[in-house]
């Protein structure tokens, strides 16, 4: 019996049926290989979204430190000679902003910092300066403290960012 084939590549053998399409077993295995890169795709996104917002809870902290900085700047004398910008704040029961400016700009540095990284008691802002021997000028460390423990792997319940200026 005579085959009508072009070249010898293009016809079955004899006996055996010609294959057509792909066969189940080979569509399953590219959905099962697709689906894996596809979850591998998905971890890696929760993974940087966490990431991400641990970044931000610490730029937002660098900012909220800067914040208060510069309000002692504004009212340096009275920080330098009564040291009244020193103490610490907690966010979840910031003082009363009261009539005095220390007050209102302790009250307002509350606020943001409970509003940005957690209006809880694990989030506190911590002042501390020591006026040079002049007393024109003074030293000051602020610690902020908050919970970063969204922030998966490497996240701790107690995260600080602490910056140092001269006023």
């Amino acid at each position: 019996m005579m085959r009508n084939c072009w070249h010898r590549g293009c016809c079955p053998p004899p006996g055996m049926a010609a294959q057509r399409g792909a066969g189940m077993i080979e569509v399953l295995v590219a959905v099962l290989v697709l689906s894996i890169g596809f979850v591998g795709i998905a971890a890696l996104q929760a993974r940087s979204l966490s990431t991400n917002n641990s970044a931000m809870a610490r730029s937002m902290a660098t900012v909220d430190s800067y914040s208060i900085l510069d309000a002692m700047r504004a009212d340096l004398a009275n920080e330098v000679a009564n040291a009244s910008y020193d103490g610490t704040v907690t966010g979840d029961a910031c003082p009363a902003a009261g009539t005095s400016l220390v007050t209102a700009q302790l009250n307002q540095w509350c606020t943001q910092l409970a509003a940005g990284l957690g209006a809880t008691k694990t989030t506190t802002g911590t002042v501390k300066c020591t006026p040079t021997t002049d007393k024109t000028t003074a030293y000051c460390t602020v610690s902020i403290t908050f919970d970063d423990s969204r922030a998966g792997v490497g996240g701790s319940a107690n995260q600080t960012v602490t910056t140092q200026a001269m006023l």
